[in-house]
């Protein structure tokens, strides 16, 4: 499916595409690209923070570094399913990925009663590290569709579209289902490029041709901003209208 690898670093780049741009892109990346082993899957995240989003808050200001955490699963898990507790962090746009796999069952022991599973330890005392610093809770469930590419001849490019990005404030729990409030208009498709070193000529130029062009989008991000900030911190950032709106 997705990465496997417990450590792992790269560069991406994100892109918001309407669905005219998307049929273009996928038509002209064909020959230069391959379906994922699993092509087409559903990924769930729930992410944590402090009690003031003070992580989200910190990241949206884009800082040289900035971290997160948070708990994914492949489609809706089962108790006996694996789930894969991570930590992701940027820096100067590199960015480092340290995950460890648990089943449903040992990820809701450790987490709730300190029970260490079975896992990397090196990864596990980072990802505590974090728990210490920060006492985060559960905040948001992010869902979505991702069909997702890698490169023929450079099999570590990795080019990933999400649609029917979704997401929801209560039932924060991997085992309650995929549902959610969507947080992009219909149509609009999030895409990543995840490359090792330099993108490769022919994807720049199919991007450009297509007039698609980069932007900074945090999944989190974009949810916090226009879905679960307070009215008053809003407008106190310089939103105002938009939050009366």
């Amino acid at each position: 499916m997705a990465e496997n690898m417990s450590t792992f670093k790269r560069f991406e780049k994100k892109y918001l595409l309407d669905s005219a741009q998307y049929e273009q892109l996928i038509s002209r990346i064909a020959p230069e690209t391959r379906p994922d082993a699993y092509d087409q899957y559903t990924i769930c995240n729930i992410y944590y923070d402090t009690d003031d989003f003070d992580i989200i808050s910190a990241s949206l200001e884009k800082p040289v570094y900035k971290e997160k955490l948070r708990v994914r699963s492949y489609g809706v898990p089962d108790k006996n399913s694996n789930v894969f507790l991570e930590l992701k962090k940027k820096y100067k746009g590199e960015v480092f990925k340290r995950r460890v796999s648990m089943s449903g069952t040992d990820y809701e022991r450790y987490l709730k009663n300190g029970c260490r599973p079975d896992v990397s330890q090196q990864v596990l005392g980072e990802i505590e590290y974090f728990i210490s610093l920060y006492q985060p809770v559960p905040k948001v469930f992010l869902a979505y569709e991702r069909k997702a590419m890698s490169g023929v001849l450079d099999p570590t490019l990795r080019i990933t579209f999400d649609k029917n990005i979704r997401f929801r404030t209560a039932d924060l729990s991997l085992f309650n289902g995929d549902s959610g409030r969507p947080i992009l208009e219909d149509g609009k498709i999030l895409m990543e490029v995840k490359v090792s070193d330099a993108m490769p000529i022919w994807l720049c130029r199919a991007l450009n041709d297509l007039k698609v062009y980069p932007t900074s989008f945090s999944k989190y991000g974009h949810c916090y901003q226009h879905f679960m900030m307070p009215q008053s911190r809003w407008a106190d950032e310089g939103h105002a209208e938009t939050a009366i709106s």
